[in-house]
């Protein structure tokens, strides 16, 4: 091991008692699993779920990788999932895989209800696109961006980290009767990126293991739930109360941070879900009054599955001709629900409304 690298051992799973589950900790954990109780029955009222998702899903792949300074916008993201060109913007490629990593990762622990060693480095390649695999040489600090000082030191030795995986996701995938799951979370997920098993991607890869665990302990049904966008918006308050628990064991206020984290994010999903409710209803009644013979519920529900439409996915959804297609996706421009571009070759139809309440 290099001469800088001081390494203080991290302790396995799971941490003392009195020091997870103060009073400050068990109120503002009974708030968080209210609000996130309350999601889960809204999303559950939602008649086409899949709306939710593909909206939700990619805010979080953008926020994620912002968090590692990987910065896009959204509307270079629907272009490209939306576009057959090949991506050539690293970024919008970053952000797309990390996409990809989440729905891998929910379809893995729908069907097997756990999470494997090798599923975790599945779902981390994905995110980097390389065979690294979990960290083998030692080396790896963390350093802070301004100042270039080693602020944390995680272990070093390969059997340690793999050691110390296996005691996580032994903790990760067994129900726990005694913490309450979202005390569990910020524990894990204080565990994950304190091991920081690979070389790259640990921050992303972590955020996606929080909401799989919520998954599989059926606080949640679908993957509906980030902490993204609380953590960009607390992030030097993210990173310094980690490191407190590192060098001093100080829980408590890093596992309120997380609590809240789940609190403030619920809250604005289930904003965000009643917005797209009403303008999915208004919608619906607009196009019955001015364009009745272009109605489908199954069209104006595509439209707001895929806020970039484009004719393929009419004469998928609908089963007509392409012709057909073309002329609903016009339509629908001619009374203002979309607005048409070019994109290389294609026309894309964009549901603006939407991506408005998307946005924030």
């Amino acid at each position: 091991m290099g001469q800088n690298i001081l390494y203080s051992k991290l302790d396995r799973l799971p941490p003392k008692k009195e020091w997870i589950e103060t009073l400050e900790i068990l109120k503002m954990d009974s708030k968080a699993a209210r609000a996130l109780g309350e999601l889960k029955g809204i999303a559950e009222t939602m008649p086409n779920q899949a709306m939710l998702v593909n909206a939700v899903v990619l805010q979080e792949a953008k926020d994620s990788s912002e968090i590692e300074n990987i910065i896009t916008t959204q509307d270079e993201l629907y272009k490209a999932i939306s576009s057959n060109q090949k991506l050539k913007n690293s970024a919008v490629k970053e952000v797309v895989n990390y996409r990809k990593a989440i729905f891998y990762g929910y379809e893995l622990a729908k069907k097997q209800n756990f999470l494997k060693l090798k599923d975790v480095e599945e779902i981390q390649k994905i995110i980097i696109e390389n065979n690294a695999g979990y960290r083998k040489t030692p080396g790896t600090v963390l350093k802070n961006d301004k100042t270039g000082e080693i602020v944390y030191t995680p272990p070093q030795d390969k059997d340690e980290i793999l050691d110390l995986l296996g005691n996580f996701l032994e903790h990760f995938n067994i129900e726990n009767k005694e913490i309450s799951p979202l005390i569990n979370l910020a524990i894990l997920h204080y565990q994950f990126e304190s091991i920081h098993p690979f070389y790259d991607g640990n921050g992303r890869t972590g955020r996606i293991l929080n909401i799989l665990f919520l998954i599989l302990n059926k606080l949640i049904d679908i993957p509906i739930l980030y902490l993204s966008s609380y953590i960009i918006e607390n992030k030097s308050e993210y990173y310094k109360l980690l490191n407190k628990v590192n060098k001093k064991n100080e829980w408590e206020p890093w596992i309120i941070y997380m609590l809240k984290a789940v609190e403030f994010t619920s809250l604005k999903t289930i904003s965000k879900i009643k917005s797209i409710t009403n303008l999915l209803n208004e919608t619906i009644e607009f196009v019955k009054e001015n364009e009745p013979k272009t109605y489908r519920k199954e069209l104006i529900e595509l439209l707001f599955e895929q806020p970039y439409s484009k004719i393929e996915y009419v004469v998928n959804r609908l089963n007509v001709e392409r012709k057909a297609g073309s002329r609903y996706l016009k339509k629908l421009e001619e009374i203002g629900i979309l607005k048409s571009q070019k994109l290389g070759r294609e026309t894309i139809y964009v549901n603006e409304k939407l991506i408005e309440i998307l946005k924030h």
